[in-house]
């Protein structure tokens, strides 16, 4: 009898083994939430990071991974000394990636945010959906509306990433073209900040990305548009652009962008000419003489 019992747990063992499963592969992502005390921040900024581990098999594309972590931000955080700069309440409405832009849509708590509050909370969101590969910059809408008193529509994720203002290495003095009301290129006079890894080419191209000090000025850059890379090699600046950005903007804003680039570029001491290619390799734009003598 103590055989036959001994067999029936071995042939149980083996059953029991044969059905367990490999636990699904998951990959680990940053939350970003607001300390709870900032007088605990040791000087470190309003924002730590909390991880969130999404599972592979359930992300089949950039869209539903920016939901997964927007659904998981508006969780909150599990660590009792972080707190959300999301209003309690607030849900995702809707969320679509076009040319590099993620819109997110929230419900109308978010609409109650305004001045340091409602950029916390902006700042969270585009930190967050940063680490989505194809998104590039992020529009907030509430109910489907902007916030008419936001300064900026359109964050460029790059920008939200900066270092602090106390990490700046140095300065350069530029002139950065935007549009006036009648679709003229002007100069604006500015002088910008130098962070680690920051070169003077890429500085200017980031600073394009962003708004005019003059609220008359319009920026020359159209939503979507993207400076991929840019370098500094024997006094020609060398533009990388990227065709997936690229499709289905129009052409003539296209080329005024790139009009507004090339003079921006050509105002730095050391910058004689300006060379585009596209994914790398040089295209059509390359070559081609510059827009402004």
């Amino acid at each position: 009898m103590r055989k036959w019992r001994c067999l029936l747990l071995a042939l149980l063992a083996l059953m029991l083994a044969g059905c367990q499963r490999e636990e699904p592969e998951r990959t680990a992502y940053l939350l970003y939430f607001q300390e709870a005390d900032l007088t605990f921040s040791a000087g470190d900024g309003a924002f730590r990071t909390e991880n969130v581990y999404l599972y592979d098999g359930k992300i089949t594309s950039s869209r539903q991974l920016a939901e997964a972590l927007m659904e998981e931000l508006l969780a909150g955080p599990s660590d009792e000394t972080l707190k959300n700069p999301l209003p309690s309440g607030t849900a995702l409405v809707s969320l679509e990636l076009d040319g590099g832009q993620a819109t997110v849509d929230l419900s109308s708590p978010y609409g109650t945010l305004s001045g340091i509050a409602l950029t916390l909370a902006d700042s969270a969101i585009a930190m967050t959906l940063s680490q989505v590969p194809e998104v590039s910059s992020v529009k907030i809408t509430v109910r489907g509306r902007e916030l008419a008193y936001r300064e900026r529509q359109v964050l460029n994720v790059r920008e939200v990433l900066l270092t602090p203002e106390e990490d700046v290495l140095s300065t350069v003095d530029v002139r950065l073209y935007f549009l006036n009301e009648g679709g003229a290129l002007v100069p604006e006079e500015r002088t910008l900040d130098l962070y680690e890894g920051d070169t003077q080419v890429s500085a200017v191209a980031k600073a394009l990305e962003g708004d005019p000090k003059d609220r008359e000025l319009l920026r020359p850059l159209p939503e979507g548009f993207q400076v991929k890379s840019v370098w500094l090699e024997e006094s020609i600046c060398y533009v990388n652009l990227s065709s997936a950005l690229l499709e289905g903007l129009d052409e003539g804003a296209v080329q005024t962008a790139l009009q507004a680039l090339e003079a921006s570029f050509l105002s730095l001491e050391g910058v004689e000419e300006v060379r585009y290619l596209i994914d790398g390799e040089f295209s059509r734009l390359a070559g081609e003489p510059n827009f402004l003598s």
